[in-house]
């Protein structure tokens, strides 16, 4: 009993440590992949995007390419001379930094029909958010970090499991 309870109590401690580091690929419009005629827009609506994602774009070699832009550059569709586009058919492009990230296809007219996408990276999974301070400006309150976490009720959990396979 006490060594199913200490194997219980280890797979809950491995699987918070990992479940933070486990990033997603995404590959840009689905099994569609980064064509034209397709809304990238709905795409992107329907994921969450991480630091530590990764963007993977997919499509015909020479067919299409993906430019880094901003977000001038994403509106205009024009993308700019200091950038090297991408242009394997396999893209990836790890992301690294929260905020907006746009991303548009240099070749003909393929931008203006819609080849373009903007995206919103978050935080990465896992990492603490910042806390906010309270309406009148102070600081949370010391216990603030008490606040009910499920990898938080998950460690407590497994300290106590591990702690009652030793007593057995």
């Amino acid at each position: 009993m006490a060594s199913t309870t200490f194997l219980i109590a280890l797979v809950v401690v491995v699987a918070m440590v990992a479940v933070p580091a486990m990033a997603t690929d995404h590959w840009v419009g689905d099994d569609q992949g980064w064509k034209l005629d397709f809304n990238y827009t709905a795409w992107a609506a329907t994921k969450e995007f991480h630091v530590g994602d990764k963007l993977i774009f997919k499509y015909k070699k020479d067919a299409h390419n993906v430019y880094k832009a901003d977000q001038a550059s994403f509106q205009s569709c024009t993308p700019s001379n200091d950038i090297t586009p991408l242009t394997s058919g396999n893209d990836i492009i790890p992301l690294k930094t929260t905020g907006k990230k746009w991303y548009i296809c240099g070749v003909g007219k393929h931008c203006e029909k819609g080849m373009k996408v903007a995206i919103n990276v978050l935080p990465e999974l896992g990492s603490p958010s910042p806390s906010p301070s309270s309406p009148n400006g102070s600081a949370p309150s010391a216990a603030s970090w008490i606040a009910p976490n499920s990898k938080f009720v998950a460690l407590i959990v497994a300290v106590f499991a591990i702690f009652v396979a030793i007593m057995n």
